[in-house]
């Protein structure tokens, strides 16, 4: 059956695949304010809604940063503040050819029949949300479903349940003009090895482009935001150039070459894993993969910019140019000619691992 065509298909097409645009990748700027509260008390910043524009205002108008990125992912209380000047942050992406997204997802729950695995809601009300949200101005949306890896999960329920979240929620986001991100994060905690966290990260994407087939969702309109296959956070590591090929590997097998883009989550590995491990997958595979693999980093563009700022006027420059150079290194990671000379910053190399990860 052929797919729903939304109003907005040409659309949807071109904003896909502008957002992925090799040598441009996507500010995952959606921490909920719960969430940027616990990144703001590692620097001993108060919560209050004047820091965390402060913190947005700072990366968003960072000399230079937008040239490499094509989108960023916005908290709703970010899609409407402004700068300092009184300038709207959406202004700023838009004039700086970045496209703004918003996270829509109202946060996991657990899934009853399972032990203690998830589902994530928000689907009440989306189409409205999606509506207001593209009047001012956004032009994708992001919803995380979270799968865990144990000696019997993730369970074929929690796998089919956040498929077809997944594929709702993408259905509904095209039907008004957002592009969706679809993201089935696998956690990475445990002592599995690469091999396990291959076979289940398969096994999930199969079942998520069922879903979105089932829901007639259109791929050329879509992104798909997915771990990298690695071993688990308590088992030894392995060279970034396995990783890419196990990672690669997994995608060819399960994802279909009408999505224009790949847009990796860092999902707590370090700024500078994160931006190896990419590179090596641009740099191995450039010739033998039919979508763009690129970035869509929160902690992994925001660490060492974060613990430079301390929330002190004073380094802003400093801070900004952090966040510069994380920048410059993901995007030379989409080309894979990544050389490894941003690795020096403060932070750059600390594990951002976090056991059961919540926005």
């Amino acid at each position: 059956m052929s797919c729903f065509k939304s109003k907005y298909a040409d659309e949807l097409a071109a904003n896909a695949k502008y957002i992925g645009t090799p040598g441009k990748g996507i500010l995952a700027a959606d921490e909920s304010t719960g969430t940027i509260g616990k990144r703001l008390a590692s620097i001993n910043v108060e919560n209050v809604e004047s820091n965390r524009r402060a913190l947005r205002e700072l990366l968003f108008c960072t000399p230079g940063a937008l040239q490499y990125l094509s989108g960023v992912i916005l908290f709703e209380e970010t899609l409407y503040q402004k700068t300092a000047s009184g300038k709207p942050f959406v202004e700023v992406m838009k004039e700086g050819g970045v496209l703004p997204g918003i996270k829509v997802d109202a946060g996991t729950i657990v899934l009853p029949g399972t032990t203690g695995e998830t589902t994530t809601q928000g689907l009440d009300n989306l189409g409205q949300r999606c509506a207001k949200y593209y009047e001012a101005g956004a032009r994708f949306a992001k919803w995380r479903a979270v799968l865990k890896i144990s000696s019997n999960e993730p369970s074929e329920l929690a796998i089919h349940e956040n498929a077809y979240g997944l594929a709702r929620y993408a259905a509904i986001c095209q039907e008004n003009g957002l592009v969706p991100i679809v993201e089935p994060e696998i956690l990475v905690d445990g002592p599995h090895d690469i091999n396990k966290c291959a076979e289940v990260t398969e096994r999930v994407l199969a079942a998520c482009y069922k879903a979105l087939n089932d829901h007639h969702v259109m791929l050329e309109g879509t992104l798909l935001k997915p771990n990298m296959v690695t071993p688990g956070s308590d088992a030894p590591k392995v060279p970034s150039e396995v990783i890419a090929e196990y990672t690669v590997r997994a995608l060819l097998r399960t994802v279909p070459p009408a999505v224009p883009a790949i847009v990796f989550l860092s999902g707590g590995q370090s700024e500078e894993e994160a931006t190896v491990n990419l590179n090596a997958m641009n740099k191995l595979f450039k010739d033998k993969k039919p979508w763009s693999l690129s970035f869509s980093f929160g902690r992994a563009l925001q660490q060492s910019t974060l613990k430079t700022w301390a929330g002190k006027d004073e380094n802003i420059v400093k801070a900004q140019s952090a966040f510069l150079t994380r920048c410059k290194a993901n995007s030379e990671a989409t080309l894979g000619t990544y050389k490894g000379d941003a690795q020096l910053g403060e932070g750059a190399s600390e594990s951002l691992h976090v056991k059961d990860y919540k926005y």
